[in-house]
C-alpha cells in the first residue's frame, strides 16, 4: 500500500532540479518557448525606441531583468498577505519601487546611458511583460521559482533586444560602439538612415521574429493539428 501510494506521489513537482523541477521548464518557458518579445510580441514600444544602437538595448535589456526578477519575488513574498481587490495596485507600487532603483543606480553611475535611453527606463512600469508576470506567475507561485521566471522573460526579452540592436547599429551607421569607443568600422558600407529610424525598426524587428519562429518551429499542438 505504502509502495503505490509513494509512485502516485512522483510528480514533477517532488522530482529533483531547480525548484522541484520547475525551474527548468520556466527558463526555457520565459527564453524560448514563450519569448515575451518575439513569441507573445510584448514590449514592444522599447524594442523599437532604443534599439538603435547595441549598448542601449542590453541596458535597457538589464533594467527589465532587474526589475523583473527583484518584483517577482516581493510580489511573491506578499502574495498570500495582499488583499485580492488591491493586488494590482501593489503589483504597480512595487514594480514602480524597482524602477525607480535602477533609474537612479543607472543616473548615478551612467549618467549617458540615462540621458540617452530618456523615459523608456521609466515606462517599464506600465511594460506589460512585468506586470504580465507578476500577475500571472509570481502571484501563483512561491519566491524562488518567480525569481527564475522574472530572469527567464528578462532574458528572452533582453537577447531579442540585443540582437535587434546589433543589426540596427552595423546596418545603420556601418559601425559598432561601445561607451563611446568603436569597435569596429565597415569602411565600405553606406549609412543606411532607414534602419536607424521607426520603419527600420519595425523591418529588423519583423525579421528577427520570423527568424526565432523559423528556428523555434511549430508548437506540439499546432504540429498535431496538422
Amino acid at each position: 500500500m505504502a509502495d503505490n501510494s509513494c509512485s502516485e506521489m512522483v510528480c514533477t513537482p517532488c522530482s529533483d532540479g531547480l525548484c522541484g523541477g520547475k525551474g527548468v521548464a520556466t527558463l526555457k518557458d520565459g527564453i524560448w518557448t514563450s519569448n515575451p518579445l518575439a513569441i507573445q510580441i510584448l514590449g514592444i514600444c522599447s524594442a523599437l525606441a532604443v534599439t538603435t544602437k547595441l549598448e542601449n538595448s542590453i541596458v535597457m535589456g538589464c533594467a527589465l531583468i532587474f526589475v523583473g526578477v527583484c518584483s517577482n519575488l516581493l510580489v511573491s513574498l506578499l502574495r498570500k498577505m495582499t488583499p485580492r481587490r488591491i493586488r494590482m495596485i501593489a503589483e504597480v507600487v512595487i514594480i514602480a519601487t524597482y524602477v525607480i532603483v535602477f533609474d537612479l543606480l543607472l543616473k548615478a553611475y551612467y549618467w549617458e546611458m540615462s540621458g540617452q535611453l530618456g523615459p523608456y527606463v521609466g515606462l517599464i512600469i506600465t511594460n506589460c511583460i512585468i506586470m504580465g508576470r507578476a500577475e500571472a506567475f509570481a502571484m501563483q507561485n512561491r519566491p524562488i521559482v518567480s525569481m527564475v521566471d522574472g530572469l527567464a522573460n528578462g532574458l528572452g526579452y533582453a537577447v531579442i533586444l540585443a540582437i535587434i540592436g546589433f543589426i540596427r547599429e552595423v546596418l545603420g551607421s556601418g559601425q559598432l560602439t561601445w561607451a563611446g569607443e568603436t569597435l569596429f568600422v565597415i569602411g565600405w558600407y553606406p549609412t543606411n538612415l532607414l534602419i536607424i529610424l521607426a520603419p527600420g525598426a519595425f523591418i529588423v524587428l519583423g525579421f528577427c521574429i520570423a527568424g526565432f519562429n523559423a528556428l523555434k518551429g511549430p508548437d506540439a499542438e499546432e504540429d498535431c493539428c496538422k
